[in-house]
C-alpha cells in the first residue's frame, strides 16, 4: 500500500513532482479494484497508468519530456508494458527487478514460484485464453521498433522471484529495437536478491542510482 517515503524529498527538493498511481490490480480502492486488474483484465492496469500520466500532463503537472516512470517487480511488468504501448509519454523509465518475460516464466513449471502464481496470472500451459492474454501484454514478447524512452533496468543475480535473465533478456532485445537513440541500461547486482542490497547504505546507493538516472533522463532528454 502507499506510504510516505522521505527519499522522495530528494527529488521534490529539486523541484520535481512525485505522483503515486493507484491503478487497478492494487487494492487501494477495494477488492473490486484488485479483481479488475488481474488475469483477463490485466490490461486495465496498463491503461490506468497511461490515463494517470495523461491526466497529469493535461493538468499541467509535467509533460512527456520531463516525466519519468518507476515500477518494481510486478510494477516492472507495468513499466515494460507502458513502454510498448505509449513510449511517447515518458522521457525515462526505471524498471526495478522487472517481471518482463511474463509468458515464458508463466510457462515454466520448473520455476518454484510459477505454479503458485497461476491463480493470479492464469496458466498458459493449460488455458489457451490465458496464453493469448499474457502474450498480448508480456513486455519482452511485444518489443517492436519504437522510439523508446531512456530505460534503466535493475536485477539481482540471486533473485528467486524475478530471475536475473528477465531484465537481461529484455534489455538485450530493447537496445536494437529502439529508434530513439536513448540509452537502455542494465544494472545487475551480483550479490542481491529480489529486495536489492541488504545493507542500509548500499540500499541508499541503489536509490541514488535510480534518482540520478531520472535526473539525467530529464536534463539530457534530447541527447543519446
Amino acid at each position: 500500500e502507499a506510504s510516505f517515503s522521505i527519499r522522495a524529498l530528494s527529488l521534490v527538493d529539486r523541484g520535481w513532482i512525485w505522483a503515486r498511481t493507484c491503478v487497478r490490480g492494487g487494492s487501494e480502492k477495494g477488492w473490486g479494484w484488485f479483481l479488475d486488474g488481474r488475469r483477463e483484465r490485466k490490461m486495465n492496469t496498463f491503461t490506468d497508468f497511461i490515463a494517470c500520466a495523461e491526466h497529469l500532463h493535461r493538468q499541467g503537472y509535467g509533460r512527456p519530456s520531463n516525466t519519468v516512470a518507476y515500477g518494481g517487480s510486478a510494477g516492472g511488468l507495468l513499466m515494460g508494458a507502458v513502454a510498448n504501448l505509449r513510449p511517447d509519454l515518458f522521457t525515462g523509465i526505471i524498471a526495478a527487478v522487472p517481471f518482463v518475460d511474463a509468458l515464458n516464466t508463466m510457462s515454466d513449471a520448473s520455476l518454484p514460484l510459477t505454479p503458485p502464481e497461476w491463480p493470479e496470472w492464469g496458466n498458459p500451459l493449460t488455458d489457451s485464453k490465458a496464453y493469448d492474454t499474457i502474450a498480448a501484454y508480456s513486455p519482452y514478447d511485444n518489443i517492436a521498433p519504437r522510439p523508446y524512452p531512456a530505460v534503466l533496468a535493475t536485477g539481482g543475480l540471486s533473485d528467486p522471484r524475478v530471475t536475473y535473465w528477465e531484465p537481461a533478456k529484455w534489455v538485450a532485445r530493447l537496445r536494437p529495437a529502439s529508434t530513439s537513440g536513448r540509452p537502455i541500461l542494465l544494472k545487475m547486482n551480483m550479490e542481491a536478491g529480489h529486495a536489492g542490497a541488504a545493507g542500509r547504505f548500499d540500499d541508499l546507493k541503489e536509490t541514488a542510482l535510480e534518482y540520478a538516472f531520472a535526473l539525467w533522463a530529464v536534463e539530457h532528454r534530447g541527447a543519446s
